[in-house]
């Protein structure tokens, strides 16, 4: 093997080595990636998802219902629409209706929010820009500034 080849050989294996390891990396993490809806797009999409989501909105009022086990069932809305959401678990101490709340998990073929993961705000500045702007649209923000007029 003359030395141009061995140089050749070296510089094709490191690009496999790196082009398997890039690989795994992004394997790894399609598992972990969220898309942000918001419950008008859940309902307006009529289909169930099959990969994780991410649901922002606040807490319907009256919705929350506890239950043996550790399960919390309660909707998520926009003001326009609602998701119906189930969690198995502790809820943060911020968590109650009316509130800011972002859930992470998977939508069954019932429609009902499987919850995973639930992430409570303390008001609407922690809130991801699409929910703000939803409820911006709504006339019911209360971010800086105030309520928004109707």
């Amino acid at each position: 093997m003359t030395r141009k080849q061995r140089r050749l050989t070296l510089i094709g294996s490191a690009g496999v080595v790196l082009g398997a390891a890039l690989g795994l990396v992004l394997y790894a993490l399609s598992g972990e990636i969220a898309l942000f809806k918001t419950p008008t797009e859940i309902v307006e999409a009529k289909a169930g998802f099959a990969e994780r989501l991410r649901i922002g909105g606040l807490v319907e009022e009256g919705s929350v219902v506890r239950s043996e086990a550790a399960t919390v069932s309660f909707a998520v809305t926009d003001t326009v629409n609602a998701v119906p959401v189930t969690y198995v678990g502790l809820l943060p101490d911020l968590f109650r209706e009316g509130q800011g709340v972002v859930v992470e998990g998977r939508l069954d073929g019932a429609g009902i929010f499987r919850a995973d993961n639930v992430l409570a705000k303390h008001d609407e500045r922690y809130m991801p820009k699409e929910v703000v702007d939803s409820l911006k649209a709504q006339g019911v923000w209360e971010g800086e500034g105030g309520k928004a007029a109707n």
